[in-house]
């Protein structure tokens, strides 16, 4: 008895959490800035007029209209207008996520588990309730028969059970600060139209939701349509004001981006992303723009530059060593090239979190990183205590003395020149297959890469390197970088503010093997992984913040991408009907501003039928 006594003095002494509550919102790191009762999200216009119709380019095709699984190329824009998920994610504060589908969240202060309480009035487009079966069942199949996404944050879920006719709680396996916010972005499906059949194949089954949109019109391979629910449940709730004002949406997908910008010079298409500086500013000369039809726009924003350029892959033998790689980044003389294609406007990026408070700063890490890295000290890539930096490179194709660098690194690799072919003791040639996708990509057009790419093999031919460039439609790049079979791919990977448990999916250890997971270097690093787990269980920014940057370190000093340049603003030309918020959002034109709170100055007025309709180009 004295010993229980002991024990129950002893819990009494210690702090107890704090209190869970429901709340409206959840965020990572401290309180949400908006209340309850909120009237609608600040950089949203409530006054925004709805109506018109928003006319878009995409490169590629589709053949699948599930962007929830591995298998097909989908149509990335049902998974925005049409599935939703419980939490909306702000586009002003990184980390937080309030309501949508659930009418409030709760979670305590391990978050060790969450629960969510679904709104009465949600419902699915075709006007049955949003019920706490679908979410289950929509998190299960996500998890074990989902897009490789959403496996790791499913294989921490020790439970997920129903608690009342609108409740559920989820009950996390493992320490992982995230898990509750993750789970608030799952999009939650129909059970009842996908139960029964194998959800893992791809399909043209037209999807139900719960979002403000419903597809329209498919034409495989060739464009998609959504229209606006005039019944949408969530349309008269604050945090949805100003949003979802288009009427109609349409996607067209065209060969290549030449094609694509000829659609848009044409009147075809009502958006451009320009991604070329010197482009921007000498070819936007045409009638459209003269006239005033088009007009330029140039939107700031706070985001990471993220990576962007040829990715070496690490499980290729060529590339297993980290000063071979370090030699290619040497050969690659991004000042000629940067100069050569777009006048050297935008900066190179420098890091993975280039741009933000999140990207390493130059030479050593500071103390708190330095901590952080310390248990790794023996095994991580030269540089990381040291400090690095890219070459600086020449105005001149050529950077004589970076090549002279790469041939010492090279040779200490095992890599020597042979009657003028780069060979190892074994006489086998280095010569790399560098896979393209002719379509371009969402941040650099086909053409644009092709020229990078062939400036590049110039400057490999004095080192004895000549590499294969091979060229595949979408279907087929899709295909092998999945299953990354190649030795060098265009590689683009965007990063948010809020960076957490994908990070494991980009470059953990366990998504290395993982096919269609976005490891495509095939980064297999403990200390990558620790920086994860202590970024996703930060209980401060600081934390947070310390972690992030070391892991910029660890993937910056591995040397598995080389970076080409980035843009510090979204460049968008559009039509001048087009309106959009005045006040910026911290992500620019990501998803969620463009086209959510975008609008048209004719709504009401606009008759689709009078505008020109898509290239014949397309498809």
């Amino acid at each position: 008895m004295r010993v229980l006594a002991l024990g129950l003095a002893t819990v009494a002494a210690m702090p107890l959490p704090s209190r869970a509550e429901p709340s409206h919102a959840l965020a990572m790191f401290g309180k949400p800035v908006l209340a309850d009762n909120a009237a609608f999200l600040p950089y949203a216009n409530p006054e925004a007029p709805k109506g018109g119709t928003i006319r878009f380019a995409e490169p590629g095709s589709f053949d699948s209209l599930k962007p929830w699984v591995l298998k097909g190329s989908p149509a990335w824009s049902v998974g925005v207008h049409v599935a939703e998920p419980l939490m909306l994610r702000s586009l002003d504060e990184p980390f937080t996520l309030y309501c949508l589908l659930c009418e409030t969240v709760e979670t305590n202060h391990q978050r060790s588990w969450v629960a969510f309480t679904l709104r009465p009035e949600a419902r699915f487009s075709d006007g049955s309730p949003v019920t706490v079966e679908d979410v289950i069942w929509s998190f299960r199949t996500l998890g074990t028969e989902g897009h490789p996404r959403y496996a790791g944050a499913w294989a921490k879920v020790s439970s997920i059970t129903r608690t009342g006719e609108r409740s559920l709680r989820i009950e996390f396996s493992e320490p992982d600060r995230e898990l509750p916010l993750l789970m608030g972005l799952r999009p939650v499906l129909k059970k009842a139209q996908w139960q029964g059949k194998d959800f893992a194949a791809s399909s043209l089954e037209v999807p139900v939701g719960s979002g403000p949109y419903v597809v329209d019109r498919v034409d495989p391979g060739r464009s998609i349509s959504y229209r606006r629910n005039p019944d949408y449940w969530g349309r008269d709730l604050p945090l949805t004001r100003g949003m979802y004002n288009f009427d109609g949406i349409r996607y067209d997908y065209f060969a290549d981006s030449n094609a694509m910008f000829e659609a848009f010079k044409a009147g075809a298409v009502d958006v451009w992303r320009e991604l070329g500086a010197v482009k921007w500013a000498t070819e936007y000369s045409f009638p459209a723009v003269t006239s005033g039809r088009v007009v330029k726009s140039e939107i700031p924003h706070r985001r990471p530059s993220g990576i962007m350029g040829l990715a070496m892959n690490t499980r290729s033998p060529l590339f297993a060593d980290w000063r071979v790689r370090q030699a290619m980044i040497l050969a690659f003389n991004h000042r000629f090239i940067n100069q050569t294609l777009t006048g050297g406007i935008d900066p190179r990026i420098s890091s993975y979190f280039a741009n933000s408070e999140l990207a390493m700063r130059p030479g050593p890490p500071d103390p708190a990183e330095a901590a952080l890295l310390a248990p790794f000290a023996a095994e991580v890539p030269p540089g990381t205590f040291e400090g690095y930096a890219l070459p600086e490179g020449s105005d001149r194709l050529l950077d004589r003395a970076s090549l002279r660098e790469a041939v010492r690194l090279l040779a200490e690799a095992g890599w020597t020149v042979q009657e003028g072919v780069l060979k190892n003791a074994e006489g086998a040639p280095f010569a790399p297959e560098i896979v393209l996708n002719q379509s371009g990509s969402a941040m650099r057009a086909g053409s644009e890469v092709q020229q990078i790419v062939d400036i590049y093999v110039e400057a490999l031919r004095p080192l004895g390197i000549q590499p294969r460039v091979t060229v595949l439609d979408s279907a087929q790049y899709v295909e092998r970088t999945n299953r990354f079979a190649f030795d060098m791919a265009w590689y683009e990977r965007g990063l948010s503010l809020s960076p957490g448990n994908e990070q494991a999916l980009y470059w953990g250890s366990a998504s290395a093997d993982q096919q269609g997971s976005r490891n495509w270097m095939g980064v297999r690093s403990a200390a990558v992984d620790a920086m994860i787990g202590r970024a996703v269980n930060a209980e401060t920014e600081a934390e947070h913040v310390a972690a992030i940057r070391a892991l910029d370190r660890l993937l910056t000093t591995g040397r598995y991408v080389i970076p080409v340049s980035y843009s510090p603003v979204s460049r968008i030309a559009h039509a001048a009907w087009l309106r959009y918020p005045a006040q910026p959002t911290a992500y620019g034109d990501w998803p969620g501003f463009l086209p959510d709170l975008w609008w048209s100055e004719q709504a009401g007025t606009q008759d689709p039928a009078q505008r020109p309709s898509s290239s014949p180009s397309s498809g």
